[in-house]
């Protein structure tokens, strides 16, 4: 499910921008909450305080998210975020056309070039990985199906209806 949101968090970001798309996507923080507390009752027995302070901040990060969604940009915000951009390639020595690229969603075809460092940090992290990985043993979860398939079949409807508005806006181009 995760992956899913991932790829809806791609779109997001090229056609609405950074600054809305990823605060946008952070709302799947809210999905892990139902999997918690639904499926996998992570907070049975708390006290009537974590309950308040879990749903305040499901209801304070809802709203914010619904901030983001309906703000927009003026013209001068974009001049000055294009500003920014190019003072940050100056910076650090990067090619402008490659951060503009990214900070619009676009692709840029100049190819990357790995140095030994990046393939040295990749296999570094990926022992780390394995490591971790030959070391954890399998919890003992106790699941309520009827969250799951109640869960399951929410996400689908929303996966369904986003990937449609989403194609009929983009027509994932």
């Amino acid at each position: 499910m995760w992956v899913i949101g991932d790829i809806f968090q791609q779109y997001a970001v090229k056609y609405i921008g950074v600054s809305r798309g990823i605060p946008l996507s952070n709302t799947n923080q809210l999905w892990g909450l139902l999997w918690g507390v639904m499926a996998f009752s992570e907070l049975r027995g708390g006290s009537h305080t974590i309950y308040a302070e879990v749903i305040g901040g499901s209801i304070i990060m809802a709203l914010g998210a619904c901030a983001v969604a309906v703000s927009s940009t003026t013209q001068r915000e974009h001049v000055w975020w294009q500003d920014a951009a190019l003072r940050e390639s100056r910076r650090y020595g990067l090619d402008h056309d490659y951060v503009l690229a990214g900070m619009t969603g676009k692709a840029y075809e100049k190819a990357a070039h790995r140095t030994w460092l990046d393939w040295t940090l990749a296999a570094i992290s990926a022992a780390v990985i394995v490591g971790f990985a030959l070391m954890a043993r399998k919890p003992v979860i106790q699941l309520s199906l009827g969250a799951v398939t109640g869960l399951v079949v929410a996400m689908l409807i929303l996966l369904f209806a986003c990937g449609l508005v989403l194609w009929k806006t983009t027509r994932f181009s």
